[in-house]
C-alpha cells in the first residue's frame, strides 16, 4: 500500500548492529512444504484467555486443520505473564526449537527484531496487508521489515455515562478542548468526565501523544532518534496539568479500588480509555440502577483529526528459525480473520470488518453496536507512531505519574522521563542513537 510509505522508518544498518549486538546467528527457514510430501506442522503459542463463553482457540484451530490437510497447526496456550512467554521465546529461538507463530505484544516487536527472535515475513505479509487495519499493521512491521500479522487492537476512545451527560447538558466531546469544559462542568456538580491514572501513564498518555499527531521514534543513518516532548506531548500535558490543577479529574489508579468505587457511586462519568476495556469496564453496574446507562464514542480531536494512538494491542509473529513461513503466514491470515471467534475472547479486532456486538455488551451499554464503534477507532490509528525497542520498559513514566497529584512533579516531567529513559533504554540495548 503506497500510503504505508508515510510509517516511520528504522534503517537496516541499525537493525543489523542491533542483531550483531546480541550475537544471535540468523536461523534458516525452510521450504514451502516438507520434502516427503507430509503435511507441514505449525506450532502457534499463544496467551487469549479461552475463558467460559469464549470459542476455544483450538475449536478454531481444529476447523483450520479440517480444511487444510496440508498445514496441520497445533495451538499451544502459555498461562503465564507476557514476560515470561517472552523470554521463554528467547530462549527457545537460542535452542532452535521455538515455536513457529507466536502471540507478541506491539511494543515487544521491536526488541525481538533487533534481537534477530524473529523473521522478516515482508513479501507474504503484503498478501494480507489489506485485510487488517493500516495502524495495527504498521505495529508488525519495523522499518521495511514485517514480522508478522496483527491480531487485536487497543485504539483509544472515549466512554460516558449517556443519563449523567444529559442530566448536566453536556454532549458527546467532539474535540480535547471541549472535554475540557465538559470537565469544568462536571466538576462544579462534584463529577468527573475524566480520570488521570498513573499507573497507565506508559500506553495512555504515549497513546494520547499519537492521538495528537506525534511520532515518538524514527532513526536516521546515525542511529535512533526520539522525540516525546514534540506539539502534541504539550498539548496533553497542558490539558491534564489544567485538570489536575483546577481539581477537575479523578486522580487514581486505573486497577485499584477508587477507580472501580468512583464508577459505582456515579462519580465517575466519564474516561478516556482503551478500547478493550469495553469488555470488562462496567461489570460492577450490571444489576445497579446505573446498567445501560453508558456508551462508547470515538476519541475527541486531539489536534490532529480523526486520529487515535495505540494502548495495548498484539500480534502474531514468526519467529526466527520457522521452517514453513509461507504455510504461517497462510493460517496467521486466516486466524486472524475469524472476527466473530477472535471477538468472543474479548479481543478488539485488527482484522478489517464489524463483528457482532455480544449480548452482554449491548445490555451494558443500553443497546449500542459497540463494537462497530470500536471498529472505527481501530481504523483511525495513527499509522506513523510504532514503538522502539525497549519501550515495555520505561515504566519510570508511571513512577513520574504518581508524583503529579502530590504536586511533585508536573504532567510534563512525565513526557521528559520517557525521552531520557527511552534514550538510556536504547543505549542499554546496544543500539546506536541520534540525540
Amino acid at each position: 500500500m503506497t500510503s504505508r510509505t508515510r510509517f516511520a522508518r528504522f534503517t537496516a544498518v541499525t537493525a543489523v548492529a542491533a542483531i550483531s549486538a546480541f550475537g544471535l546467528a540468523a536461523c534458516s527457514s525452510g521450504g514451502s512444504a516438507n520434502s516427503n510430501g507430509d503435511a507441514v506442522e505449525i506450532e502457534y503459542l499463544h496467551r487469549l484467555p479461552d475463558g467460559e463463553g469464549m470459542t476455544p482457540v483450538n475449536e478454531i484451530v481444529d476447523r483450520w486443520n479440517e480444511e487444510n490437510p496440508d498445514i496441520q497447526v497445533k495451538a499451544t496456550k502459555f498461562d503465564g505473564a507476557a514476560t515470561d512467554m517472552i523470554l521463554k521465546l528467547e530462549t527457545d529461538v537460542k535452542a532452535g526449537k521455538a515455536s513457529c507463530l507466536a502471540q507478541l505484544g506491539y511494543s515487544e516487536v521491536p526488541q525481538m527484531f533487533v534481537k534477530g527472535l524473529v523473521e522478516d515475513v515482508a513479501d507474504e505479509a503484503a498478501k494480507y496487508a489489506d485485510d487488517f487495519s493500516e495502524g495495527a499493521y504498521a505495529m508488525m512491521t519495523v522499518g521495511d521489515a514485517v514480522v508478522g500479522l496483527p491480531q487485536d487492537t487497543g485504539p483509544l476512545v472515549y466512554y460516558y455515562n449517556d443519563t449523567a451527560f444529559k442530566e448536566l447538558g453536556l454532549s458527546v466531546p467532539a474535540t480535547l478542548e471541549e472535554l475540557g469544559t465538559h470537565a469544568a462542568t462536571a466538576a462544579a456538580a462534584g463529577k468527573y468526565a475524566a480520570a488521570f491514572t498513573p499507573d497507565e501513564a506508559l500506553s495512555w498518555l504515549s497513546a494520547q501523544s499519537a492521538a495528537a499527531g506525534d511520532v515518538w521514534f524514527g532513526s536516521t543513518d546515525d542511529g535512533w532518534t526520539v522525540e516525546t516532548e514534540g506539539p502534541g506531548s504539550q498539548k496533553v500535558a497542558a490539558f491534564w496539568q489544567g485538570l489536575v490543577d483546577n481539581k477537575q479529574t479523578l486522580v487514581t489508579e486505573r486497577w485499584g479500588e477508587g477507580f472501580t468505587q468512583a464508577l459505582n457511586d456515579g462519580a465517575l462519568i466519564g474516561h478516556v480509555g482503551a478500547a478493550w476495556e469495553a469488555g470488562f469496564l462496567l461489570d460492577s453496574l450490571d444489576g445497579t440502577p446505573a446498567e445501560g446507562q453508558w456508551r462508547v464514542a470515538q476519541l475527541p480531536d486531539f489536534g490532529a483529526g480523526a486520529v487515535t494512538g495505540p494502548d495495548g494491542g498484539s500480534g502474531v509473529a514468526v519467529m526466527k528459525g520457522c521452517e514453513h513461513p509461507a504455510e504461517a503466514m497462510k493460517f496467521n491470515a486466516w486466524f486472524n480473520t475469524q472476527t466473530d471467534d477472535l471477538a468472543s475472547q474479548g479481543l478488539v479486532i485488527a482484522a478489517n470488518g464489524t463483528p457482532e456486538t455480544s449480548e452482554k455488551m449491548l445490555r451494558q451499554f443500553g443497546g449500542q453496536d459497540v463494537l462497530a464503534e470500536l471498529a472505527t477507532a481501530s481504523a483511525n490509528l495513527n499509522p506513523d507512531f510504532v514503538y522502539a525497542p525497549g519501550f515495555a520498559s520505561l515504566t519510570k513514566m508511571n513512577e513520574t505519574a504518581s508524583n503529579v497529584a502530590g504536586g511533585s512533579a508536573t504532567v510534563a516531567d512525565i513526557f521528559t522521563t520517557a525521552g531520557t529513559t527511552a534514550l538510556e533504554t536504547l543505549e542499554d540495548l546496544g543500539l546506536p542513537t541520534n540525540k
